[in-house]
Order: C-alpha cells, then structure tokens, then sequence
C-alpha cells in the first residue's frame, strides 16, 4: 500500500513489535527507515515508480539493520551506491532494473565487504562489461538468469575471489572464451545452461578447479538443425575438477555428440545429465564413466556406438530415463551389468519393444527403488522381478493395458510399499488374484490412487474400459479349491489305474490289445469254413531250433498226404511288422498253439509272452486249441516259478519227447492223430 505520515504512525503504534518483511511502492526513504527502525525489520521490498537514489545522511540511519533489499520496476538506472553506507546489508536483489546499475556499486574503489549475495532478473541487457563487479570481495553468489546477456567481455569476473555459485542462465550468450571466467578460482557452481551456445574456445574452463556443479547448453554450434552437435570435454576442461559433482549438458531438440577426450576422472560420486533428441558418447573406456554414480537421460536414444552404454557405468547406482516422447530404445539388457544399482526411473518407455524386458533386472540384487511413469509395458511377471531382493519401492503411474501376473510379487522379499496410480489393466482372468492379494496383504502396503470417474482399478478390452472387480466377478470367480481337489483326484486315480495296470501286466499290456482285437476278429468271423490259414503255430526258443529243423519238420509239416501247414517265428513272421503283432496274428491265424517247452523256453521273454497269449486264447474260446510238449524233463520246483504253465501242466495232458528212438515212432504217432482230426475237417 503507499506509505504516509499516518499509516506510520499507525504501524508504530500497532503494538506490533516485530516484522520479518516490509514491501512498498516508493515513498519518501526517511519515513522508510523509521519504520524500519520501529518494527526491527531486516528484508525491505521497494517497488520503484520514479528515479530513486539512495541518500547517505541521517535520515538513512533507520535502514542500516537491513540484511536484504529488493528493488523492482524501474525503468531508469538506479544508484546503488547506499551498499557502501549499509554495512549489516547480505542481500542484494534486481528485478527489472537496467543492468547498468551495477556500475555504480563499483564507482569507488573501496571494497564492498558485507555483500554477499546478488540476484538480478529481466534487466533486458546484451553486455557484461570487463571488472564491472571489481569491488564486490566478499560475493559468493551471483546470479544473472533472464537478462538476455549475449556478450560477456574477458576477465569481466574478476576480482571475485570469494564467488562460488554464478548463475547465467536463459540468456543469449553465443560464445564462451579462454578468459571469460577468468578470476574465479573458488567458483562451485556454473550454470549455462538455455543459452545459444556456438562456440566453446578451448581451455575455457581449465582455472575452474573448485567447480563441483556445472551446466552448459543449449548447444547450437553447427549451422543446419539437423546436424549433429559436438562437444568436447577434455577440450575445455583439460583435466576435470576432482569435486565435479553434478555435470549437466545439453543441445535441447538436436541430436549431440559427447567426447570425453581426457583420461583424468572426477572423484566417484558424479552424477550426469545429457539431453537431447539424441545423446551418442565417444571413448567409452575412459575413467571418467567409473566416476558416474548417478545418471539422467533425457533424449530418445543414448549411445555408444549402436548399443546402450549401461555396461561402462560400472558404479553407477540411480538412473533416470526421461525421453520427452514416448521412446522405443535400443537394447536395454546391459542395464543387468550395473550391479550397484539401487533406483531406476523410466518414464514414456516403451518395453513392448524390448527383446530381453525379462532378463533386464537380473542381477540387481542390490535395487531398492524402481519406478514407472507413463510407460507401455505388456506384462510385470516373476520373470521381471526374479533378483529384485532387496526392492522397497515399486511406482506404476499411468500404465495402460498390461497384465500384473499372480507370481510378480513372490520374489520381492523386502518389498514395503507398491503404489498403482491411474493404471489401466488388461482385462484377463490372469489379473484377477490382485484385488483380494492389496486387500490382504499385511507385509506390502500397497496404495491405489484412481481419479475420481474411477470406482477401483479399471481395464480394458474389445468393448473399452470398464470396472475390473465387476469384471472378475463375471466372468473369473470359480470355486478353485474345488477345481483343485476334482482335478488332482482324477489325476491320481489315472495314476494309480496306469501304475496298477503296469504291474499287472508289464509289458504285455500291448499284448492285451491284440487280444482284445483277435477276440473281436474272432467273433467277426465266426465259423467261416477255411478260416485259418495254419494247422499250428508253433511256439519256441531259438536255441531250439535245431530240434525243429531236424525232428519236428520232416515228421509233422512234411509228413502226409494230407500236409499240416506249421507257423513259425523264423519264416513265416512279416518283415518290418511289429513282433508281438507278428506273433498275436501268427497265433489267431492258426487252429491250434503247439508250445515247446524246454529250460531254454521258460528264461524267454518272448516264449512267456507266446504263452500268455495263448493261455488266453484259450480260456476266451473254450476250446482244445493248446498243446504241451516238453522237450526234456523240468523238475516241479522249476515250473512252479511259471505259475501259469504250472497250471496249465496240472489239469491239460501234455506230451513228452522220449530219448527212446522206438518210443519217438509213437510220439510222432501221438501228435499227428492230435492234429490229424483238423486235416480230415480241412477235407
């Protein structure tokens, strides 16, 4: 509000005792100060309407507590000169006052030892002039941001011994030279950063040996804006300050090339920040990259040479993807490489993209931070999240269309909280466990934040979005302990009924199924006249063979007329066939089964097989269709571990093979007039 005699009195009298800032259009400075002076003010805010000059009489006496002093609006220079007069004064701030007005802070040449700070805004001024800031020792604070600055003339800083943070940022400054920043040997803090920066001379920051924070951009040095930009660091720099803690450079929309060009290193603990539409760097291997703890990518791809750098940042432990569109980067596996990695920021990255999203956190065992924001990401899995041990953090804002599988959380063992804001699931029955999974969860908080359309989470599908509890509740809830306990009995019993029929039939259970079919043919062909194709099929082992050459063939196939037709294994099996086929058609072919028993044939696999079809031919005709032969005696003992041939010796007659010469003439007697009967039938 103006101030005058009444409003003066009024203040003083107010009973107020203390005011932290007093801020007023410019009035009479001896009324000011009295103010001043009564309520023990320390920050005076003017906002100036006419020329104003300080005056160094008594009247100014009231304002010498001031420790800060702004001054605003004044579109004619102001004299400056009362800093010397106020000796308590820390901090001096401008705010559209021409530039120029500095230069009467040094017309003397006494020092100004109490000034510590200036700020000035807006002074639409192109020129800062040589030691124009001479007299101000004890500054440690300049800043000089949107001044629209273009030229800064060389050593124009010095005489700043103390100074350690200057700020010129958002100006017009297109050129920095060799001895721009002369002078400033303690300076920490540099910032250049939105200025059309086309040329760096080199070696312009080689005195900066103190600078721990330092920002440079935007760089436009080459002529077309398509054009890559380049800058060189081990140019300008030469050996890189060891404190440098915070390197930020930029080329704003253009693309820009990052050369080390030094093997000195900065102290571990740097954190860099490029932007640009996209970042490539040069000497990979140098140490400067070991120094990087903490790195910011603001571009759409960050190179070296074709590939993401993740594997030279081998300390690093945050990193911030922040492309200013949606971006597809090239392969982010490496980021498994970067062991101390302990946060990760993505922002408007697309993981569809990506060829290894599942092995991309592999490794991180050490991560405790990760977020997602604006990100097209298809599926969060146990694949994701397998070596995520020590993860406290998970932030999922604005993901849209993505499934969250039930096994996602299992490996986080030190997970506190997972936060969902605005998130769009997909609509699947594979999501559906989460609701009732952030309901009870008692080790994880987890915190949804929907907007206010929003009832609960939402997804989406052919028909748009929609709620998805009402979703789950139509069409995934089934009672699953049931599902579970039918399925998992039924599975068992197959078990069991594939385990018993195993034992009990070993390896004839495909002999069984050609049983069951020559059971089937059997009945299909009934009592059709010259159905068999054999009189007998004659079982027995190859090693008694020799016994069928030289006995059984020239006094039983080729005795006659009438001419038995015999089957056996060694020439009348079909090549190629399967052998228990082979030997179940054989057997359902002929009329009869003539088994020659001996030692050999009972410790044959095969034999016991032929046995125990015909066994079971039998019992299924009813019919005398077996015949017994044993070509030498076999103690009981022996028979009895063949509990089927066993049997079958106690209630069938069986045939004996004489060593007698004499009694084998009646032997062969015996076996034709057996067979003899199906020949006459064959007539």
């Amino acid at each position: 509000m103006p101030m005058n005699n009444d409003l003066k009195i009024q203040l003083l009298q107010s009973g107020v005792r203390e005011l932290v800032r007093l801020e007023t259009e410019q009035v009479d400075i001896g009324t000011v100060c009295e103010i001043v002076l009564g309520l023990s003010i320390e920050h005076l805010d003017l906002r100036l309407n006419t020329h104003f000059k300080f005056k160094s009489d008594t009247e100014l006496n009231g304002c010498l507590g001031l420790r800060k002093i702004r001054l605003a609006d004044s579109s004619k220079l102001v004299d400056l000169s009362f800093v010397h007069f106020f000796k308590n004064l820390k901090v001096l701030e401008l705010e559209h006052i021409p530039l120029q007005s500095l230069d009467s802070l040094c017309e003397t040449s006494d020092p100004v030892t109490s000034l510590q700070m200036i700020y000035l805004y807006s002074a639409d001024h192109l020129k800062i002039t040589r030691r124009c800031f001479f007299c101000l020792r004890s500054l440690s604070t300049l800043v000089l941001p949107m001044n629209d600055i273009s030229v800064i003339e060389d050593f124009a800083f010095e005489g700043l011994e103390k100074l350690q943070i200057l700020n010129l940022q958002h100006n017009n400054i297109s050129e920095i030279k060799t001895f721009t920043f002369s002078g400033l040997d303690h300076l920490e803090s540099l910032m250049l950063d939105y200025n059309v920066l086309k040329h760096i001379e080199a070696s312009s920051f080689t005195n900066l040996t103190s600078l721990q924070n330092f920002s440079v951009g935007c760089l436009m040095q080459p002529s077309t804006e398509t054009s890559k930009v380049q800058i060189n660091l081990g140019l300008i720099f030469g050996t890189f300050p060891s404190n440098l803690t915070h390197l930020y450079i930029s080329s704003c929309s253009r693309p820009m090339n990052i050369i080390i060009g030094s093997n000195s290193a900065p102290r571990p603990g740097l954190t860099l920040q490029v932007y640009g539409k996209e970042v490539s760097l040069e000497d990979c291997e140098r140490p400067f990259f070991q120094s990087v703890v903490g790195l910011n990518i603001i571009t759409q791809q960050f190179l070296c040479g074709s590939q993401f750098p993740g594997k030279y940042f081998k300390y690093l432990e945050n990193i911030w993807f922040q492309p200013q569109t949606m971006s597809s980067f090239v392969d982010l596996v490496d980021l498994n490489t970067l062991l101390h990695l302990k946060g990760i920021h993505f922002q408007k990255t697309d993981f569809s993209a990506q060829p290894h999203v599942k092995t991309m956190f592999h490794n991180l065992t050490e991560l405790e931070y990760l977020k997602f924001y604006l990100c097209r990401i298809p599926s969060l899995n146990e694949d994701l999240t397998r070596d995520l041990k020590s993860l406290k953090l998970f932030i999922l804002i604005e993901a849209q269309e993505f499934s969250l599988m039930e096994n996602f959380p299992r490996p986080l063992a030190n997970l506190q909280l997972l936060f969902l804001s605005n998130v769009v699931l997909r609509c699947s029955c594979d999501n559906a466990w989460f609701n009732e999974w952030a309901e009870l969860q008692k080790q994880i908080q987890v915190a949804m934040v929907m907007t206010s359309e929003k009832k609960g989470y939402a997804c989406k599908n052919a028909n748009g979005l929609q709620s998805f509890k009402k979703f789950a509740q139509a069409n995934c809830f089934v009672d699953m302990e049931f599902v579970l306990f039918v399925s998992t009995s039924l599975g068992l019993l197959f078990f069991m009924i594939v385990v018993l029929l195993h034992k009990l039939s070993g390896d004839y259970l495909l002999a069984f199924i050609y049983i069951a079919r020559g059971w089937v043919e059997e009945a299909m062909r009934g009592n059709t006249k010259g159905r068999y194709q054999f009189d007998a099929f004659v079982s027995y082992c190859g090693k008694d063979e020799s016994w069928v050459v030289d006995e059984l063939l020239p006094n039983l196939d080729r005795r006659g007329p009438p001419f038995l037709r015999l089957c056996l294994h060694s020439r009348d099996f079909q090549l190629g066939l399967d052998i228990v086929e082979n030997i179940t058609d054989s057997l359902y072919k002929s009329r009869r089964t003539l088994c020659l028993v001996s030692r050999h044939y009972l410790r044959s696999k095969w034999c016991s097989l032929e046995m125990s079809l015909a066994t079971h031919r039998l019992m299924a005709e009813h019919r005398d269709i077996l015949i017994l032969v044993f070509l030498e005696k076999i103690p009981a003992r022996q028979l009895s571990a063949h509990h089927r041939l066993a049997r079958l010796v106690k209630t069938r007659t069986y045939i004996d093979w004489p060593k007698d010469l004499q009694k084998q003439a009646i032997f062969w007697d015996r076996l034709w007039a057996k067979l003899a009967p199906d020949l006459v039938r064959r007539k």
